[in-house]
């Protein structure tokens, strides 16, 4: 049996492999559950885990710098159509994504996958490059991703550190902010905003309704972006090339038995004579596949996006990320 430490979010897909409902064939698992924020800087930085999930853009941009520690198995347990989250000031005159133009923008981090996807899908579907918004980021470069992957501010994009005795919520509502493209009102030992934005009258969102923008987005492309993969220590993969397989069926049982619970609760509140197939149906449709073959194209547009952005200097291929034998899944 080969001990492994992870760290998961805590999230409905990976709940069952934290509570130990779900354990890993020949793996004994010893998983601990945190934010992914500082989950990624003490795994960029320390290396403190065997198994993690992991930003996608920090892999990325690691991986355009040479080998890194890290093999990325294609588990994908975070999605969200994140320019849907973007928070503005409400006599800033932003009543469209045109009028981003000119406007200090607060990011947590530049290079976070979230900031990335919100910028590149600003960029495609609404015409605003990164470049015509002035931006200020929240965390500073000893407790940033970035500082572990040697983060500089693209050519071109102006970027200013935040002082350390305030965050995105207080420069928001003090109006020295007019937007931020994400807010995470939780202290960890990365981020350090507390501010409750809930039922502030000065912020609102910059599309009035979020879930119609995202089904908008996605009826246009078929992209449900990706932040999180899942990765395991190279040397160890190396030494035990099957542990990614084993990896990747854990994680699939463990969503099976969200669908199955899904199931059991369907079940109550569907009238009696309802055919089994017909709520089977009801959960199969699974808006978070696995593997690479169902995610390549919003895998391919992240890398393109990255290196668009500035933040690699090459294009990243996937195998370079992946374990081989997981390519083909």
């Amino acid at each position: 049996m080969l001990q492994l430490s992870a760290a998961l979010t805590r999230n409905e897909r990976t709940r069952p492999i934290l509570t130990g409902k779900v354990r890993p064939q020949a793996i004994d698992l010893a998983a601990t559950g945190l934010s992914p924020s500082e989950m990624f800087w003490r795994q960029l930085k320390f290396g403190e885990f065997d198994v993690s999930e992991m930003s996608l853009a920090s892999l990325i941009i690691a991986t355009s710098q040479g080998p890194t520690d890290w093999v990325a198995i294609p588990v994908f347990t975070m999605r969200q159509f994140f320019h849907t989250t973007i928070l503005v000031r409400a006599d800033a005159g932003i009543l469209t994504p045109a009028n981003l133009r000119g406007k200090r923008v607060g990011v947590a981090e530049f290079q976070q996958t979230r900031a990335v996807w919100a910028r590149a899908i600003l960029q495609r579907e609404f015409g605003v490059d990164q470049r015509e918004m002035t931006w200020f980021m929240e965390r500073l470069v000893d407790r940033s991703h970035g500082g572990a992957t040697g983060f500089v501010a693209p050519a071109g994009v102006q970027l200013s550190y935040m002082p350390p005795e305030t965050d995105i919520g207080r420069m928001l509502l003090a109006g020295e902010l007019d937007a931020t493209l994400y807010y995470y009102a939780q202290r960890n030992l990365v981020d350090r905003a507390l501010t409750d934005l809930q039922g502030r009258t000065e912020i609102r969102p910059l599309f009035a309704d979020p879930a119609a923008e995202g089904r908008r987005y996605f009826a246009k492309t078929g992209v449900f972006p990706i932040n999180h993969c899942v990765v395991v220590r190279r040397s160890i993969f190396e030494r035990e090339p099957w542990i990614a397989l084993n990896l990747f069926s854990c994680f699939l049982a463990a969503k099976d038995v969200l669908a199955t619970e899904r199931l059991a609760a369907l079940a109550g509140h569907f009238e009696t004579g309802l055919l089994a197939s017909d709520l089977r149906t009801a959960v199969d449709a699974d808006p978070y596949p696995y593997g690479i073959r169902s995610s390549r194209a919003v895998l391919e547009l992240l890398a393109d996006a990255l290196y668009e952005q500035g933040l690699t200097a090459r294009r990243v291929a996937l195998d370079e990320l992946f374990a081989p034998s997981t390519l083909d899944l």
